[in-house]
């Protein structure tokens, strides 16, 4: 699998059903999540195993925080909420940050006011209707890893697939105000 740029984390707030929240686990596992979380109330790890068949929560960093005020999220990383809301950008318009992690709310339900506050972001699913809480976590990881990935352009006549792009290429650094003294002696 092609390394994505950046990492993220994906949780969710408040949900009540096992089976959602070990699909949630699983898929995050498949796409390389750094870390996994649930804030408020939640299933027990132990409930989530019928559906997270890859055992996520021994594999990636779980952690479980009481309330959104307890949150501590990593250094950089900015929260995105995923909520049907008339404010919220579309998914396909979203520009994911390279540090990010994403919180979903609970089945029937939504993000606490208080979650909704604390979000840097809040994105929606262009859907007519809500979706499963673990379909939604899918989608947004599968956005996540289009837009993050390094794949080739999509072909212009159908299948595929592009050509494939370059590695980057470093050259030496440009400075906006000349080089540094420490630099200039250096070979060109």
């Amino acid at each position: 699998m092609e390394t994505a740029r950046g990492w993220f984390g994906i949780g969710m707030e408040g949900v009540s059903k096992p089976g959602n929240a070990g699909a949630l686990f699983r898929t995050a596992h498949a796409f390389g999540a750094s870390f996994l979380f649930a804030v408020g109330d939640s299933p027990g790890i132990a409930a989530t195993r019928a559906t997270d068949t890859s055992d996520a929560t021994r594999h990636v960093p779980f952690y479980r925080w009481p309330s959104v005020d307890a949150m501590a999220l990593p250094r950089l990383c900015r929260l995105v909420g995923v909520e049907l809301t008339e404010e919220a950008v579309p998914l396909p318009s979203f520009r994911h940050p390279p540090q990010a992690a994403y919180v979903l709310g609970p089945e029937r339900g939504s993000l606490s006011a208080a979650m909704l506050a604390r979000c840097d972001h809040v994105v929606r699913i262009p859907t007519r209707f809500a979706i499963n809480l673990a379909l939604a976590g899918a989608l947004v990881m599968y956005d996540r890893w289009l837009a993050m990935g390094r794949f080739p352009p999509r072909p212009v006549a159908s299948g595929g697939p592009g050509e494939a792009e370059p590695p980057p290429a470093h050259g030496r650094p440009r400075f906006r105000r000349g080089t540094p003294a420490l630099l200039a002696g250096e070979d060109t």
